[in-house]
């Protein structure tokens, strides 16, 4: 079945699916990014959403969106003959340019509202208002903080040869740190990024936005 343990990269695996088939159908299953996976199960333990399952896709489809449509739905299937009748899409748009939307909309399967998770963690609401004045930002997640030698210094090759920043990073003004928890080792990671690029600093501590009430409605209409 094609319900892989949801890995952060740090080698933290994260229990995910209900084990016993005959109760599946009574639950709902979120296939999501690997880069919310801690953000999902955070929201799950908060709002007690018991009867929410959660498996992922690879977090370095970030770099690949073209890949996510085919990807998601092998699992949507999959998950479905494993007796989930219930099904979110812990994604937005994500760079597939309405590529995944065709596939969920196959389906009957519904997604998290927004063209990143970018958006949706600072609510569409405040994102849409704050609009072009961020056209120029680099956005940094929680997820980000974490793992920033792993998805940029390193596939870059930042760690080697660091002025390379200004090439990859040049056409950008500011680092926006969209912090989904008060972490003073993250926020140190995100402040040392943005200087090592050479961006204005700015923390927005956002928690969960969207998502927490994207769960909570999927979990209600089961």
């Amino acid at each position: 079945m094609y319900l892989p343990l949801c890995n952060d990269r740090e080698g933290v695996g994260f229990p995910t699916v209900a084990t016993d088939r005959s109760k599946r159908a009574e639950r709902i299953l979120v296939i999501a990014c690997g880069m919310i996976a801690r953000e999902v199960l955070a929201v799950k333990a908060q709002l007690r959403l018991d009867h929410l399952d959660l498996t992922c896709l690879p977090a370095d489809f970030h770099y690949t969106p073209d890949r996510i449509p085919a990807a998601m739905d092998k699992a949507i299937v999959e998950a479905k003959a494993e007796g989930y009748e219930h099904i979110l899409a812990g994604y937005a748009d994500c760079g597939t340019g309405g590529m995944l939307d065709r596939v969920l909309e196959k389906h009957g399967v519904e997604r998290v509202a927004g063209p990143h998770c970018f958006a949706f963690y600072q609510g569409m609401a405040a994102f849409e208002a704050i609009g072009d004045d961020d056209m120029t930002t680099f956005y940094m997640t929680d997820f980000l903080c974490r793992q920033f030698d792993a998805f940029f210094m390193k596939p870059l090759g930042l760690d080697r040869h660091p002025e390379l920043a200004k090439d990859y990073f040049g056409h950008y003004e500011k680092l926006v740190y969209l912090a989904q928890t008060d972490d003073p080792a993250l926020e140190q990671v995100a402040e040392k990024a943005a200087k090592m690029l050479g961006l204005a600093y700015e923390k927005r501590r956002t928690g969960y936005g969207d998502l927490a009430p994207a769960l909570a409605r999927a979990v209600a209409a089961t």
